[in-house]
Order: structure tokens, then sequence, then C-alpha cells
């Protein structure tokens, strides 16, 4: 089994870089036409472009790996099939399941290095490339912002209501702060018109502060200004919009837990998350079902077979797309929405080994 297995890993790691390679081409070929008359009509010096499909190409990869696996290990069968190598394997009594062993343990070495590489190369490659396109070519502002408007915040000290926020002038707009004991009772509130950052404290002008009392009640003092000191400035406010790609698995987390804070939806982000763990394992449910079309297709030869994989995993695309609206609408719950295509899919590879075997 041991030399079968590094049979397996010399002749799929070749034709997986052959078919990576390919795939690839044509993906930046592609990309290169679309996006060439947004240069040039930008002015844009084309080394500019240059930088833009480097920087793209590790996310492309990621895209295109489960489908050049699956491609690869089809091929592979496919060959394996056409010399009577698998004939004469299962005449020295080595089942298709022991056959397939390799396979499988290489489709999940695939996924690891997937996962791996969407977390430490990836998000930092797509970062720049949108950088690219969006400064550069589209000469958008560097710093995008996401809510400016209507802003509900948790800070150390006090939650922050906020109707309009300027993260140019730093000034928040029609704010309410809200100061509670450590019985969460209501001490102290604020409401005021403009809020002012000054680099070291709040200045804030033309408002109302009601404070509790200690026999009941609370007293209520206008004011045109006041300083005040709290633990927030204004980049917490500042949340630059981010895809995805563009953040690992913990730096995703993090960024969903800080929209929560905020008082946003963080549904999004919960299952754009899980499916960053669920993703990468698409390589090894390719793998099984890609061995039983390959040896499964009696007329047709590897044409045909290739086309029904790729059918396949266009279908699982298209069911991962599906469950992840109804995840991101609210019907299903994140994990289920990432993960269910992933279970029904590993169980029709299953199902399909198991037909194979029998």
């Amino acid at each position: 089994m041991r030399v079968l297995t590094k049979y397996f890993c010399k002749e799929f790691f070749k034709l997986l870089s052959l078919v990576l390679t390919i795939s690839l081409s044509i993906y930046l070929i592609i990309e290169f036409v679309q996006r060439l008359y947004d240069f040039l009509d930008e002015h844009a010096p084309m080394r500019m472009m240059f930088l833009f499909l480097l920087y793209k190409t590790p996310f492309i990869i990621t895209q295109m790996l489960p489908v050049s696996t699956l491609i690869a290990i089809i091929v592979m069968f496919s060959l394996m099939k056409k010399n009577n190598e698998i004939t004469a394997m299962k005449a020295c009594g080595i089942s298709i399941l022991e056959i397939s062993k390799p396979a499988i343990f290489i489709s999940i070495l695939v996924a690891a290095i997937m996962f791996l590489f969407s977390e430490l190369i990836v998000p930092y490659a797509s970062s720049r490339s949108n950088e690219i396109w969006n400064v550069e070519v589209k000469k958008r502002d560097p710093t995008r912002f996401y809510g400016h408007d209507h802003i509900w915040y948790r800070g150390t000290d006090a939650f922050y209501m906020i109707r309009r926020f300027d993260s140019k002038k730093n000034v928040m707009v029609d704010l309410s702060l809200y100061f509670f004991d450590k019985s969460f009772r209501l001490v102290k509130r604020i409401d005021a018109h403009k809020g002012i950052w000054t680099g070291h404290n709040w200045k804030i002008q033309k408002g109302i502060v009601q404070e509790a009392k200690d026999e009941g009640g609370y007293s209520l003092i206008k004011f045109d200004e006041i300083q005040i000191k709290l633990p927030e400035g204004p980049e917490v406010f500042v949340r630059p919009v981010k895809n995805p790609e563009e953040m690992s698995y913990w730096q995703l987390k993090r960024y969903a837990e800080r929209v929560r804070l905020e008082g946003y939806d963080d549904t999004e982000y919960l299952v754009d998350m899980n499916i960053k763990l669920a993703l990468p394992l698409i390589n090894l449910i390719m793998v099984l079902i890609g061995i039983p079309v390959a040896l499964g297709i009696k007329r047709g030869g590897t044409p045909l077979a290739v086309s029904i994989g790729i059918g396949l995993c266009f279908l699982y695309l298209i069911n991962l797309g599906f469950l992840r609206s109804l995840g991101l609408s609210g019907m299903l719950p994140p994990v289920l929405a990432a993960w269910s295509a992933n279970v029904i899919f590993f169980f029709l590879g299953i199902y399909m080994m198991m037909r194979l075997k029998a």
C-alpha cells in the first residue's frame, strides 16, 4: 500500500498541477479582458493591472482547487481503468476501497492545505487586490466606512446611540449616552445635538443631562457645552467594510463579535465564518464523488466522466449558494446553512462508493 500511495500522490499532484494551471490561466485571461477597459479608461498604469491579477491569484486558486481536484481524480482513475491497472489491482486482491484510500488521504491533505492557504495568504492578497481596484482604478476614498447612520454601540462605561457619525470630522450628530450601574440600573443619560472629538475627550454641545438622585427620580440639567472623557474614541464608530475573503476565520469571528456589539445583525458574518471551515472539505467530497463517476462510466470515457463530475460540482455550489441565502435571511441557523451542502453531498459520495463496491 505504501508503494500504491506514493504512485497515487505522484500521479495526482502531476495532474492537479496541470489542471489547476490551465484553469487558472483561463480565469486570469477572462479577468484580464473584463478589467482591461476599466484600467485603460481610468488611465491606470499596466503595472497596476499586473499587481491586481497577481494579488487576485491566491483567491482564484482557492475557488478553482475543488474543481481541479475533481477533474484530476476523474482523469487519473479513468486512465487507470483504461490501462487495466484497476483490473490488475483487483486481481491481486486489492478492493476498490483499498484502491481509493490513498486518494481519500490526498484529498484530506489538499483540504488542509486549502484551509491554511485561505487563512494565511488569501486575506492579505484579496485585501490588496480590492485596494488596487477601488483606490488606484476607481479612485474611491481609501477609507471605506459602514454604519454612519443609526449607530448603536455598547462601550466600556456607556451605551451609545448615534443618529449619524461623520467619520472625516469625527463628529457625532443627535446622540444619546446611557450610563448604567453594576445592577444595570440607568444612573445617567445625556442627550445632545452634537459630540465633537477634540483628540483627548468628547466636547458635547447643546443637550440635556439626566442623573439619578439618591432619593429617587432624576435631575435634569440643560447645557450648551460640556467636556466628557470616555474610553471610546471615534475609531470605534469607524468600521471598514471588509469582504469575507479579506479576513481569516479568526478575524471574521472577531469582526462578527464587533458587529454584534455595535448593535448590527452579524448573521452574514456567522454564515461566512462557518463556510470558511466547510468549504475546504469539498475536496474530500469531490474525491468521493469523482472515483465512482470515473469507474462507473461504461461508455463515453473520460470526457463524459469529467462532464458529469463538473455537473455535480456545480450542483454542489448551487446548493451551497441557496443554503447560504437561507442562512442570511435567518431561515436557517448559520451552522446548518454552511454545512448542509457538505453533509448532503458527503452521503451522496458514500452512497456512490458503496454502489461501486457492490
